[in-house]
């Protein structure tokens, strides 16, 4: 049975968690989520050399004294971007937002400076992989599972991991609330990969009428008869993006004809 303590939190750790604890060959023997937990990481990696250390959006610098102890292998880092591409907080929200239609995972061995360890395995999941416009957890869960897979397969016969080339790294930065105003002076485009991009945090905002509303669902108006008839179209710079779903502040979700009914319609 081979041991791992598990780093991380949020839907790529989720998702790589389960998968290694539904193998029968691994087990989970801690999963670290905070800081403070790196003490007991520390004890137990003492106790017992041959335990790997396996990573997913932790989100908690770990110190070289950490660090140290996984050599030479080091913690394996799951990471959804083509490193060094898309280094930094947000890899999968950067690349929906830049229109990316397809996307990659990294398994990297973690070092002090950030994403910048050197590489284990990459994958290219091209658009035919996924649905014509996929969400956000979409891409999350095909990454996740495509990375966890392959650890599973090659943790006990790793091959040598291949430097990055750091003078091509591209950098992402965290969200916040300041950035989830739509603005329809914008293509439609950019609106409509900004609501994809920001699903569950930090979400994209629109007021309608006299509600301000966060809008879940959207696609771009390609004049079909269905489109002509759609309740709620918002003009933005080049084409019309039509409103699917979305939430009124203090409400339930809702689709665009039943708000329509209920707060536009005169």
């Amino acid at each position: 049975m081979t041991k791992i303590i598990f780093f991380g939190n949020g839907p790529l750790a989720d998702i790589a968690k389960s998968l290694i604890e539904q193998h029968p060959d691994f087990q989970i023997i801690f999963h670290a989520k905070t800081k403070q937990d790196l003490e007991k990481v520390k004890t137990l990696k003492a106790s017992d050399p041959a335990i790997f250390g396996i990573l997913a959006s932790f989100g908690v610098l770990i110190k070289a004294d950490v660090l140290d102890l996984f050599e030479p292998y080091g913690i394996l880092n799951i990471h959804p971007s083509l490193l060094p591409a898309y280094r930094g907080a947000s890899p999968i929200e950067s690349a929906i937002l830049n229109g990316d239609q397809d996307f990659s995972v990294s398994i990297m061995k973690l070092v002090k400076a950030m994403d910048a360890g050197p590489i284990y395995y990459q994958e290219t999941l091209t658009s035919d992989q996924f649905s014509p416009q996929p969400s956000k957890s979409e891409i999350y869960t095909k990454l996740s599972t495509h990375a966890t897979n392959w650890l599973l397969s090659h943790l006990n016969n790793l091959p040598t991991p291949v430097p990055q080339d750091d003078q091509s790294a591209t950098y992402t930065t965290k969200f916040d609330t300041s950035m989830s105003t739509l603005d329809p002076q914008k293509p439609a485009s950019n609106l409509l990969n900004q609501i994809r991009a920001f699903q569950g945090f930090p979400k994209s905002k629109l007021m309608l009428g006299n509600q301000e509303c966060i809008i879940l669902e959207a696609h771009l108006d390609t004049n079909s008869p269905e489109d002509q008839h759609a309740k709620i179209k918002v003009a933005c710079k080049d084409q019309n993006l039509i409103i699917d779903r979305l939430q009124p502040a203090g409400r339930k979700p809702m689709d665009a004809t039943s708000f329509y009914n209920g707060y536009l319609k005169k």
